[in-house]
């Protein structure tokens, strides 16, 4: 299955300005099988190296992390010739072995003909601690994500149905119906898949929700087992709280993350740790709501008031038990969860195509569901789970602000009225 993160990585292959790179990312991203097929398609070979299913590869880094030192002997333990520029050298599961994360800064200065990719699924979490020394400066990084809905439709074959949505978006032409009502069925099952390779590939070859949801079941355990595996004791039981209480906390009219719904008079001091845990891991994102409209955003957010989103909405209606029919069939019992895990799928759209994204909120308590920064310009985006036409909070930021233009992101085909791009759901990943 294609991922887009290939054209960066060979961007990155053919950079005179290119680093050892990091590539991290939640478990079961598809980290592995990427950088092997970007691996096996643009270099002659492919010297991989895990440390979690080899712990005696810890021992070569304790003794020598000189460059020169190690090919020598990674060529033996891979058993064939690690040449300059033409091999791909990757460490997978870095976290595991603080020297060989070290041994990233001493080929950069002394080795970088060396072509390294270090894989960290939990590299966020083992680098907040004391013993891991980063080569801060020394490394390219860049975050791999699930798939989004562009790469779910690639997996399906929907090529066409891609080319057709990107010229509307661009030209404000609504899709054909027909069109339209494919591309939104394809969107509905995009939120109960999800966008984890594993699920994508399963539903793409069989159809069958059963088995998809059993992938997943698996990948949410894998999770918790992370929870206990790789935090302090004290913390284990609070951070399985938090992850277990997100989907109540998009349940709510007002997605805000509450404290006070984890525990009754919980605190942020005594969750904070645990919410750092999962987002330094790469399970969930923060977003912060931003006091004033004004440029860079980031000097304006309330570090108080912020709202918590899954990093895939498979596993999150997984958490959640909904199964197809009350996708499919809009169900009244999962209103409460609509708006929620709806924003919850822009948001993961966004974040993919690199936006920091905020959201604001009025004095009178007009909410923006999200605010992003986009060729010099912000723009506000308000988010309908159905085809709702009244947007009264964007209409008020509008008359206040100003801005270049809104989205307006609802079931609705596309559009252009009173200022606002009309965009339905499923094109989330063309902004």
């Amino acid at each position: 299955m294609y991922r887009k993160i290939m054209e960066a990585l060979k961007a990155w292959k053919e950079s005179k300005y290119r680093k050892p790179l990091i590539l991290q990312g939640a478990r079961q991203v598809g980290k592995t099988y990427t950088i092997l097929e970007f691996g096996r398609t643009y270099y002659e070979n492919v010297a991989y190296f895990n440390f979690e299913t080899n712990v005696k590869l810890n021992k070569t880094f304790e003794e020598n992390i000189n460059p020169e030192y190690l090919i020598a002997v990674l060529s033996s333990i891979a058993n064939q010739t690690i040449v300059k520029e033409k091999t791909l050298i990757v460490f997978d599961e870095v976290q595991l072995c603080e020297r060989a994360l070290t041994s990233l800064k001493y080929f950069c200065e002394q080795a970088n003909d060396y072509h390294i990719v270090a894989l960290g699924s939990l590299l966020g979490v083992a680098v907040n601690r004391i013993k891991f020394s980063f080569p801060v400066g020394k490394v390219d990084m860049k975050t791999m994500y699930p798939m989004d809905f562009e790469e779910f439709l690639l997996a399906m074959g929907e090529n066409s149905l891609i080319e057709q949505i990107r010229h509307s978006f661009e030209t404000n032409l609504p899709l054909p119906s027909a069109l339209h009502d494919i591309a939104m069925s394809f969107y509905k099952k995009y939120l109960l898949v999800g966008g984890m390779p594993e699920a994508v590939l399963q539903f793409s070859l069989t159809k069958d929700y059963i088995l998809v949801r059993n992938i997943q079941e698996n990948i949410i355990g894998s999770y918790l087992n992370d929870m206990s595996k790789y935090n302090s004791n004290n913390e284990i039981k609070k951070t399985r709280l938090v992850y277990d209480n997100i989907t109540v906390q998009l349940s709510k009219k007002n997605t805000r993350f509450q404290y006070k719904l984890l525990k009754k008079g919980g605190r942020a001091s005594e969750f904070e740790n645990a919410i750092e845990w999962l987002q330094l891991s790469g399970i969930i994102s923060k977003i912060y709501k931003v006091e004033q409209i004004k440029k860079p955003l980031e000097n304006y957010r309330n570090i108080d008031e912020f709202k918590i989103y899954v990093s895939d909405l498979g596993l999150l209606c997984a958490k959640k038990d909904i199964v197809f029919s009350d996708i499919l069939y809009s169900e009244e019992a999962i209103n409460d969860f609509k708006g929620g895990m709806t924003e919850n799928y822009v948001n993961i759209q966004l974040t993919i195509n690199g936006y920091k994204t905020y959201y604001y909120e009025s004095v009178r308590g007009a909410e923006i569901d999200f605010i992003i920064q986009k060729e010099g310009h912000i723009i506000p985006i308000e988010v309908k789970s159905a085809d709702n036409t009244k947007a009264k909070s964007l209409n008020v930021y509008i008359n206040t602000y100003k801005p270049s233009y809104a989205i307006k992101l609802s079931s609705k085909n596309f559009g252009f009225e009173n200022n606002k791009k009309i965009v339905p759901l499923y094109a989330a990943f063309c902004i």
